[in-house]
Formats: C-alpha cells, sequence, structure tokens
C-alpha cells in the first residue's frame, strides 16, 4: 500500500469518524440505550484514533525504509473494520454476536502501533 493512500484513507475515515460522533450525538441520542450510545461512541473513538494512526503510518512511509510502516496502516484499517464496524452493528442492531469479532479489531491495533514502533529509522 503506498503512502499516498494510506493518508487519503485516514483521512476519510477521520472524517466519517466527525460525522458518525455528530450522528450519535444528534440522531441516536433518543433512539439508543445509554449503554448503546457508550459503545457506539467508543468505536467513534477508536476509529478517530486510528485514523491518525493511517496519517502517521503514510507519514513513516516516507521517512522510513522498509515495509514496517506499510504493515501497521494495513492493521489500521482492518481493525477499524473489524474493531469500530463492530461495534457499531452492535449498538445499531443489539446482536451481541458481533462483540466476538471486536478483540480482533483490538489486536490489530495493537500489531500497527507495534510495527510503528519496530520500523526501523534512517
Amino acid at each position: 500500500m503506498d503512502a499516498a493512500l494510506l493518508a487519503r484513507a485516514g483521512a476519510a475515515l477521520m472524517f466519517a469518524a466527525v460525522a458518525l460522533g455528530a450522528f450519535a450525538a444528534h440522531g441516536l441520542k433518543a433512539r439508543l440505550s445509554p449503554e448503546m450510545l457508550a459503545v457506539f461512541e467508543t468505536g467513534v473513538r477508536y476509529q478517530a484514533y486510528h485514523a491518525l494512526g493511517l496519517i502517521a503510518a503514510a507519514w513513516l512511509m516516507e521517512r522510513w525504509p522498509g515495509r514496517l510502516p506499510s504493515a501497521a496502516g494495513s492493521c489500521f484499517l482492518a481493525g477499524i473494520l473489524l474493531f469500530s464496524g463492530s461495534l457499531y452493528l452492535l449498538s445499531l442492531t443489539g446482536a451481541r454476536k458481533l462483540g466476538i469479532v471486536t478483540p480482533f479489531g483490538g489486536v490489530l491495533f495493537l500489531v500497527g502501533w507495534a510495527l510503528l514502533a519496530a520500523s526501523p529509522r534512517p
């Protein structure tokens, strides 16, 4: 994956996180229980953190040699899909079985940060 694609994905996912956060605050507050609203907001928060992580990975890809920053970006993308996506679906549908997917996304987030930390410096 190239740096420009990761940076664009990070910006798009941050845009989506802001929009989803506003949607939760204004559109879902009356429709979801406080517990499910908190679940949705956790998904938004972690999406935002890792959208910034994507932008950081793209920046590091341009400065540090090797494949680790790109691999970190891939982990962040997959983690957002699994972690935040499962929390959005869980909160909106109430399907608790989706909660089994969430930890896999969390592990991908951890792997992504570890890959960035292990990236070789010039």
